[in-house]
């Protein structure tokens, strides 16, 4: 079942924990790829210095966080990377979920050729480890880029899907590389898949 925009419609708290075990979707051309989300942070603004919007800053590239939620905010960092995020709560407020970290379910072998440009036997153990346990890595992974920033998250290019999938626990730490952030680098906004087999 697609998740429609009422489920963002919520603190991003809520819904950072709430994506945990559910199926990120991803389509292009003919080409349909499903992961598990595994791992993501939260940030609201209004009382987070990690956030980018913290302090009410507007700029062409945190005005789409402001916006209504439901829709995918992607950011380059580092010069290298971009990073997935889904806007929540209501318009005029700031806060959105970092995508940090999903696992295959379907179609590895074109993650696998997004990622390193091999045939997923031809993976090492560790590149099929790595394929897409960060931020940077799935985007990569998922043919994500800055394109896709504001793209509708009940559309048909990402969204998400819930099996009722529920096998796990979901763990709460402190989020990571965020140092520069003063007290909010020790909010516990940073969620985990544990699951009950493991």
């Amino acid at each position: 079942m697609k998740l429609n925009r009422s489920f963002y419609d919520k603190d991003a708290r809520i819904v950072g924990e709430d994506l945990i075990g559910k199926i990120l979707v991803r389509k292009y051309n003919d080409t349909v790829i499903k992961s598990r989300i595994a791992e993501t942070e939260a940030y609201i603004a209004a009382i987070d210095k990690a956030s980018h919007g913290y302090g009410g800053k507007i700029t062409p590239r945190t005005k789409i966080m402001f916006g209504p939620p439901g829709y995918a905010y992607v950011y380059f960092i580092y010069g290298m990377y971009y990073c997935l995020n889904f806007v929540t709560e209501e318009e005029g407020t700031c806060s959105a979920v970092l995508i940090r970290a999903v696992e295959p379910l379907i179609n590895e072998e074109e993650m696998s050729f997004n990622r390193y440009n091999k045939q997923l036997s031809e993976l090492t153990k560790y590149q099929r480890k790595n394929i897409s346990n960060g931020p940077g890595k799935l985007c990569n992974a998922l043919k994500i880029t800055k394109e896709h920033n504001g793209a509708d998250l009940t559309g048909d290019e990402i969204y998400i899907e819930d099996d009722g999938f529920r096998d796990f626990r979901t763990d709460k730490s402190k989020r990571i590389n965020i140092d520069y952030a003063e007290e909010a680098k020790d909010f516990l906004w940073r969620y985990t898949i544990h699951y009950n087999n493991a």
